[in-house]
């Protein structure tokens, strides 16, 4: 197959890597010239990867239609922000209604809310999807270290036909037909691994780490779960798998920014020093809205929402979960007595 990689960041760049090392025919866009390699360069090393020695197959294209053309999958990996514009300039173009679209951006739109896929159908509805999401760095995917990922598609032939071409000794890739679900999970786990940095930044310890994991797996999957997804998606790769990734690793932008506010720094600074997009940020705002409107408690979330947002005191913050009313772990395996006289809380 010849794929279009759209998105030259270091995920996309990793995903054009890897697309290129499983022997297909790619091609990599950018909108900025300065993430992609000087062709005049004979090493044509990747601003993004200085050491990475770029592949003698994988193109580079910084004109949209060209990299596009003939293309039988295209690879959308760009913020969430500029999906919908990147969108609006696919549609204009000739594009087959075979060539299928592989998401591989997580976060929600803002000020719609909308999850990603949502996003794609809305603006590309004529071309199939299938969302590639799951506990993934690409540092780990150039460095060839092994990772495990999910390929959910309504229409599980596709799902198949492009888990197989991603598939190799270093990745191993599942399917899923819950599409809303692996979407979800992508964006609430960065909203969630800012909370795990702040609790580190303020030198809360592991065990704190590991409640605030723990407890975010709860509120993932309350509001995943009254947002279409599935219980089995946010327990698996798309859900916890990548939770856990990206709230305990230092690779983690999302992770960062909790760690730098934490210690105190403005989220101007933070942002500044880490210079690429942290995805946590923008959903905040997107998953506090989706929460209050349909009555979901996300306490993590929330306070997550008014440290970014409303100036609130992070260890104030992390005080007022610790004050919260105590509960069941699990309500809903209460015995009808003690479930009519649990506390309310989270």
């Amino acid at each position: 197959m010849s794929w279009a990689v759209l998105g030259a960041g270091h995920w996309g760049t990793a995903l054009a890597v890897h697309l290129c090392r499983q022997g297909q025919v790619v091609r990599l866009w950018g909108r900025n010239p300065q993430r992609l390699p000087d062709g005049s360069n004979p090493s044509r090393l990747s601003p993004v990867f200085p050491d990475l020695p770029w592949p003698a197959g994988l193109g580079v294209e910084p004109d949209l239609a060209t990299a596009v053309a003939g293309a039988e999958g295209i690879v959308l990996a760009v913020p969430s922000h500029a999906l919908r514009s990147l969108l609006n300039s696919l549609s204009c173009l000739d594009l087959s209604s075979e060539t299928v679209l592989v998401l591989a951006a997580k976060g929600l739109e803002l000020p719609s809310a909308l999850r990603l896929d949502q996003v794609v159908q809305a603006e590309c509805r004529q071309l199939p999807l299938v969302v590639l999401s799951g506990p993934s760095f690409a540092h780990d995917l150039v460095l060839g270290k092994p990772l495990a990922m999910t390929a959910a598609s309504h229409d599980m032939v596709r799902a198949q036909r492009v888990a197989g071409v991603f598939v190799s000794d270093q990745m191993r890739v599942y399917r899923s037909d819950d599409v809303a679900g692996v979407c979800l999970g992508g964006a609430i786990k960065n909203v969630l691994a800012i909370a795990a940095g702040i609790s580190d930044g303020l030198d809360n310890g592991d065990s704190a780490r590991a409640a605030l994991i723990t407890r975010g797996i709860a509120e993932l999957h309350r509001l995943g779960t009254a947002l279409g997804g599935r219980t089995e998606t946010f327990m698996g790769l798309t859900g916890t798998g990548d939770l856990i990734l990206t709230a305990s690793s230092d690779l983690s932008r999302n992770r960062r920014v909790g760690i730098g506010l934490g210690r105190g720094e403005t989220l101007e600074k933070v942002l500044a020093d880490i210079g690429q997009e942290a995805e946590g940020v923008r959903s905040a705002q997107a998953l506090f809205r989706l929460a209050r409107r349909l009555g979901v408690e996300m306490p993590i979330t929330e306070q997550v929402y008014r440290v970014l947002y409303t100036g609130a005191d992070v260890r104030q913050a992390s005080e007022q979960l610790m004050r919260r009313a105590a509960r069941a772990e699990h309500p809903a395996a209460l015995s009808p007595a003690d479930s009519a006289s649990r506390e309310a809380g989270a």
